[in-house]
């Protein structure tokens, strides 16, 4: 198979800003292809978080330039998790990254990997006294190897694809009344995504019951933030087309001290009421 060059690398790691790491990578990726366009996902990761990692990953896919997607977050870098190249819609792009479930989401919102190989050829490598920066010393030169026109099968053993990890999502849905959520994500802004769609809530009207552990709050449904009434919790489409709850100029997670990870419950408000007061559920 011929092998294809790409120009840009768009990158995403939990290494932060405060020290070198990002500059490090990217500085090796130039040092050996210096016509290659890096573009920043985000390095703001959680450190550790694989599914916060693999989440932005998704959200991202299908906007991202055609090319090679390094991601890394890893927190068994240099233990028995193995480091990957995934070749995905036929070299529409090549995932680089540790297989630990990171890259599953992604690849997965793009459509289906067609060759995988382990990254065990220590020639397009850095020489290193130690495994623990696996970022710069083997998927970031692997990355830029690829977009010099290295073949992927030259960078190591080819795998099976069924046997790469896959990406262990939350899946939320409807069960009766009720449709129950987990908080996806939590944007800059506050905003809280669930995994649902607006198909899940279609028929519970404008005015919903948002219940999580103890509390209970009543959302209304609106298109736009400008739509949310003051003092109220609304329940919007994002930009990614799933809903979450949202407020006027303010944060939502410090309104209601939901995060990440957390479980909500959605339902039809029947009572009529739409106080948005805070409401504690006491057990008996």
């Amino acid at each position: 198979m011929d092998s294809k060059r790409f120009h840009t690398i768009s990158f995403l790691s939990d290494y932060g800003t405060k020290d070198e790491s990002v500059g490090v990578v990217k500085s090796v990726v130039r040092s050996l292809s210096p016509e290659t366009k890096i573009i920043d996902i985000t390095h703001g990761i959680k450190v550790h978080d694989v599914r916060s990692g693999g989440l932005a990953l998704a959200r991202s896919a299908q906007y991202l330039d055609s090319g090679v997607v390094l991601a890394v977050v890893d927190p068994g870098v240099g233990g028995s998790r193995i480091g990957v190249a995934i070749e995905v819609n036929d070299g529409d792009y090549v995932f680089v990254g540790p297989d630990n479930g990171l890259l599953a989401p992604a690849i997965a919102m793009l459509g289906e990997p067609s060759r995988a190989f382990e990254l065990d050829n220590p020639e397009f490598h850095l020489p290193s006294l130690s495994p623990t920066f696996a970022g710069r010393d083997i998927f970031g030169p692997i990355s830029a190897h690829l977009c010099q026109g290295v073949p992927l099968e030259t960078l190591g053993s080819k795998i099976s694809v069924a046997s790469l990890q896959p990406g262990l999502l939350p899946v939320g849905g409807r069960e009766g009344e009720v449709a129950t959520a987990e908080v996806l994500w939590q944007d800059h802004f506050g905003n809280l995504q669930l995994n649902l769609s607006p198909k899940d809530v279609d028929d519970f009207g404008d005015n919903l019951r948002l219940q999580f552990g103890e509390s209970m709050r009543s959302v209304v449904r609106v298109n736009t933030f400008e739509e949310i009434p003051v003092s109220e919790i609304g329940l919007l489409v994002d930009s990614y087309g799933l809903l979450a709850l949202a407020v006027y100029g303010r944060s939502a997670s410090e309104e209601l001290q939901l995060f990440e990870g957390q479980q909500v419950e959605l339902s039809a408000l029947t009572d009529g009421a739409t106080n948005s007061s805070p409401v504690t559920l006491r057990k008996r």
